[in-house]
């Protein structure tokens, strides 16, 4: 593995830490205590390529690697959760899962428009009753005899619901086959029968914009299938781990974030006449922090490293490195976040910095993409082979 950066690469984190320290960081404490949607933002990242990194040219995209997608990420992250959060959505479960199985014409619709940042991407898997055990799904979509589909029931905690223009949904079509009847398809919110529920009232990343979704006899036709029928379980499973290298990118930002405000707060900080950065007890919690901080960075790369090998043809699959890279930056966002509130003391519970935010954001990265218990059997299983 080489370890240096392309031109390409260096060239997207250095528009993206721009874009973040300049345009993101001076409001998102504003827009954490309001929980209104950056749109405006969005829509900056989205013609700066953001939105769509790995997706091709032709599609709208930037035409990058997944490296470039982490070295993004991490800086968008570092500088608010909620707009990494929304980026996340839209490059990896979104974009990603249309460019493995859309048809050309899909592709061309559904695809350009949320990569170039025109109009916002939802995945729809998670239901109220159905979050880790994505098969007791209830939402179901019936065939009628004209091949179209009739789709009722609900579905939760949709990151971008209330905004998106489009979402890619997956639903059962054959409940007797279980995880081979569930089916992918392409929601276009605008059309009768799909309603937006309340947004959830968040303890983190709060401009994300999160609700629950209903379906009301929506009716798509059997263009609007993604993939093959029955096959959207695996299509599932293959977009988050794809997911999951987006999530590890959002925490190691974010860990960064909290790891470098308490450098600085450790250097300035005076107790009982010296520095706090010289006492013992904060200097091996900075020894700990950079140690964990280091190793989620590494290991996304890493993951990220895996998934171009797997997509230039080198064959398997790379959900045991996506799975590590997660969990491990994931546990670290939170260890580091909540070590940097410690040392802050009483300033890192006020408001008036931004460590409690931190500390309220990393949270949602040990859950959505798989909880840290799923991350630990997806790593087991593979390494045993056992199920």
């Amino acid at each position: 593995m080489d370890f240096r950066y392309t031109d390409d690469q260096l060239a997207i984190q250095s528009v993206a830490r721009d874009f973040a320290q300049k345009r993101i960081a001076p409001v998102a404490a504003e827009f954490d205590k309001s929980g209104e949607f950056p749109l405006e933002n969005i829509r900056e990242m989205g013609g700066l390529g953001l939105m769509g990194i790995e997706v091709p040219v032709e599609y709208g995209g930037a035409g990058m690697d997944s490296i470039s997608y982490v070295l993004a990420m991490i800086e968008i992250a570092a500088a608010d959760c909620a707009h990494s959060t929304i980026m996340s959505v839209n490059n990896t479960l979104y974009c990603n899962g249309l460019l493995k199985f859309a048809t050309e014409e899909q592709k061309q619709k559904y695809v350009r428009p949320i990569a170039s940042g025109q109009a916002i991407g939802a995945f729809a898997l998670t239901e109220p009753q159905s979050g880790s055990d994505a098969t007791a799904m209830r939402c179901r979509a019936v065939k009628q005899v004209d091949g179209s589909f009739v789709i009722n029931g609900k579905k939760s905690w949709i990151t971008s619901g209330p905004v998106a223009k489009y979402i890619l949904l997956f639903a059962m079509t054959e409940p007797d086959k279980h995880a081979r009847g569930v089916t992918a398809f392409l929601i276009d919110t605008a059309r009768a029968g799909f309603h937006c529920g309340k947004t959830e009232p968040k303890l983190g990343i709060r401009a994300s914009a999160t609700c629950e979704i209903e379906f009301q006899d929506y009716r798509v036709g059997p263009e609007d299938v993604i993939g093959e029928e029955g096959h959207g379980f695996k299509i599932a499973m293959g977009v988050l781990d794809a997911g999951r290298i987006g999530i590890a990118s959002q925490a190691v930002g974010l860990a960064r974030a909290a790891y470098e405000a308490t450098l600085t707060y450790a250097r300035d900080r005076k107790a009982f006449g010296q520095a706090i950065g010289s006492f013992q007890m904060i200097q091996a919690k900075i020894a700990d922090m950079k140690c964990k901080l280091d190793a989620a960075h590494w290991l996304t790369l890493r993951a990220a490293f895996a998934k171009q090998q797997v997509e230039h043809g080198a064959g398997g699959r790379f959900s045991t490195e996506a799975a590590v890279a997660k969990l491990t930056a994931s546990e670290a966002a939170m260890w580091i976040t909540h070590q940097a509130v410690q040392v802050h003391g009483g300033m890192g519970y006020s408001k008036e910095m931004p460590l409690e935010r931190y500390f309220r954001d990393a949270k949602i990265t040990e859950i959505y993409e798989g909880t840290s218990e799923i991350q630990r059997l997806v790593i087991a299983r593979n390494e045993t082979g056992l199920r």
